[in-house]
């Protein structure tokens, strides 16, 4: 059974090592996210760090998938803190291991990000992912809208600079605010 969580930042140090390990699998079965191969346990536990200090400031939402209390996946949510832009949230590193992959915990973890986000009044969540990737088909059969490429935007984990697709979902429409003539 999966069980998706919520992490403060104590919650990002007790899972520390697992998510690491979590970042490197990916890495290693070519996940462009942002690292090259090798990623060494130093550097990865490194970025881990740098979330639990923005889940701790509260500008990003970290959650993980456990399945039967092992760590399959996580996903972020980076809240944007701009006095024009507090309606969106960057869906980020939405990572299932390579041994849990097909088996629903990403759907899962989308769905609950999603509802944080409406939480949060968050109605416009968007990503980008590898354009070509197979996270492509997933996003579209999630609701996701394609909005473009952007060319040579990342180098995946061959050494080969590849587009990144721009992809966004409108959870709801937005009120007015209120601002001072």
């Amino acid at each position: 059974m999966n069980e998706i969580r919520k992490l403060d930042s104590k919650g990002v140090d007790r899972f520390l090592p697992e998510l690491a390990d979590l970042l490197r699998d990916a890495v290693q079965h070519g996940a462009s996210v942002g690292f090259l191969p090798p990623l060494g346990m130093s550097e990865a536990l490194g970025y881990w760090l740098e979330v639990r200090a923005a889940v701790a400031d509260g500008s990003r939402i970290a959650l993980v998938a456990l399945r039967s209390g092992t760590l399959a996946g996580t996903v972020q949510l980076e809240l944007c803190r701009k006095a024009n832009g507090k309606n969106r949230a960057e869906l980020q590193k939405l990572l299932v291991h390579s041994d849990a992959r097909r088996s629903g915990i990403a759907s899962a973890l989308l769905a609950e990000a999603e509802a944080q986000a409406m939480a949060l009044k968050r109605g416009l969540v968007y990503l980008d992912t590898e354009a070509g990737s197979g996270a492509e088909g997933f996003y579209r059969a999630c609701g996701y809208t394609r909005l473009g490429e952007l060319p040579d935007y990342c180098c995946d984990t061959t050494g080969h600079w590849r587009a990144t697709a721009i992809w966004f979902k409108q959870l709801f429409v937005p009120q007015p605010l209120a601002v001072a003539a």
